[in-house]
Order: C-alpha cells, then structure tokens, then sequence
C-alpha cells in the first residue's frame, strides 16, 4: 500500500534529482507554455486517458525512483483499475528555467473511492514536486514531501502523524502514529514497516503483520540509512470500527562535514 500515492502522482508529472535552479518565481508569472502542459496532464489523468497521459512523458523520462515510462503505465494501469473514481487538483506553487528547461514546483492531491466486495475505501493523497519539462515534454521529477491515507469502515482511527520529511544520513528520527480519541475497551492493531523506494514495489504490495498495540497508537524510532536514498515508511491501524493505513515519505540526505 505504500506506493499507491506515488504511482497516482506520477502521471501528473509531479516527481528527479536536486539540482541548482535559479529562484523560484511567482506561480502567477508561469507563461502559457508551462500552465497549459500541467493542465494538460491533470485534465488526461481525471479522465483516465493513459495515450494523453503518456504524450507528455519525454522518451528519455528519468524518475529517482527508477521508473520508466513502459513500467509507469503498467502502474497507471493497475491503479485505475482499483480506483474508477479519482480527482487530481494541481497547483504550481512557484516556477523558474534553466536553459532549456523549465523547472515547476507543485502541490497535488488526490481525493479517490475504491470499492470492494462491497467495501469502500477513501484515499487522500498530497505530494509537492519539483518537475523538468522541455519542450512541453516532461524529462525528469523529483518528489520534495509525499503522504498519502487511506481509510475504510464507519469509523477509522483519526491520527496524527509526526515525521520528518527530510533527515541527514545516520540521524535517528520518529515516526508516530498517534490516535487521537479515546479507545475505550477496543482492541488496536498496527504494524509498521520501512522500505527504500525502487520501482519495482509500485506493482508489488508487501504484507504487514498486525500486532497488538498497547498504546494508543504506533511510535517508532528509526536511524536513517548511511548513504543518501528516500524510504517509505507504511503503517496500518485496525480496530473493530474502522481501518487507517498512512504512507509517508522520507528524503535522507548527505550529512554535512562540520567545517
């Protein structure tokens, strides 16, 4: 469950590497070229086109996560055959070029219903990005802060999540999950688990082990990873009224010699 967000997000050409950009620019100063692409793409993925969503992917499309275009529609494939109904809202927060490029931060979410055996389950998803085009062609993405819930039953856990976005290599964090109403005489299950993003487990979902949780939530303590990456972290949260699963990505990055 993991990368339901960032396969969703993916075709709005909203995820590439740091790079040194000029300024950013005010995102009502964006010229046409850029607003109409954007547009563009969010108006194909409302609509499930995949042919329109992928016109606007470059051949050489790069993804830091190791995506390429044939294995993003497999992806978009997959996903919109579980969510029939998914609305994507994309805002350019602020915009610049270099040569060639011009280079767009921007805010997305997603609001989705999933039915299943007669089931329903809401995901809401926001992602900032950072995304290359040339040529109206998106070359390259770069996910900045990724985090996605999914929620089903008359009544899941309402949490409060308290993570990091970004930490430096080897530095401990926290990662909880904290319930914010009274459990009563309910039983609470969780799990929780950490992996590293790579293209292969957007089609590939991990299973997670439920455990008895004895406080009123999940609180982990992790150490970032001794070389630069991104990490999902996934946690699910069950009782007899409801089910609340949260994704939340982590950027680890080179940890500064002190001078």
């Amino acid at each position: 469950m993991k990368k339901f967000a960032t396969i969703l997000l993916l075709n709005l050409g909203i995820i590439g590497g740091m790079t040194n950009i000029a300024q950013g620019e005010n995102a009502a100063t964006a010229p046409d070229e850029l607003t109409q692409v954007v547009a563009g793409i969010e108006e194909a993925a409302n609509n499930q086109d995949l042919e329109g969503v992928i016109s606007y992917y470059s051949q050489d499309f790069k993804n830091s996560d190791g995506l390429t275009t044939a294995t993003l529609e497999k992806a978009l494939t997959q996903m919109w055959q579980n969510y029939s109904q998914l609305k994507y809202t994309t805002e350019i927060q602020s915009w610049s070029e270099s040569g060639n490029e011009l280079i767009a931060e921007t805010l997305t979410t997603i609001k989705g219903i999933q039915t299943n055996a007669g089931r329903q389950a809401q995901l809401n998803s926001t992602i900032r990005s950072r995304q290359y085009f040339q040529g109206q062609k998106l070359v390259r993405q770069e996910i900045l802060t990724e985090r996605s819930q999914l929620t089903s039953g008359d009544n899941p856990p309402q949490v409060q999540v308290v993570a990091p976005d970004t930490v430096t290599t080897g530095e401990k964090y926290n990662f909880d999950l904290i319930v914010n109403e009274p459990l009563g005489e309910q039983v609470l299950l969780g799990a929780v688990q950490e992996e590293k993003t790579a293209a292969n487990l957007y089609l590939n979902s991990a299973s997670l082990e439920l455990e008895p949780l004895a406080a009123g939530g999940i609180y982990k303590v992790a150490t970032a990873p001794t070389l630069p990456q991104s990490n999902w972290l996934s946690a699910i949260l069950v009782r007899g009224d409801g089910i609340t699963m949260i994704t939340h990505r982590i950027n680890i990055k080179e940890k500064q010699a002190k001078q």
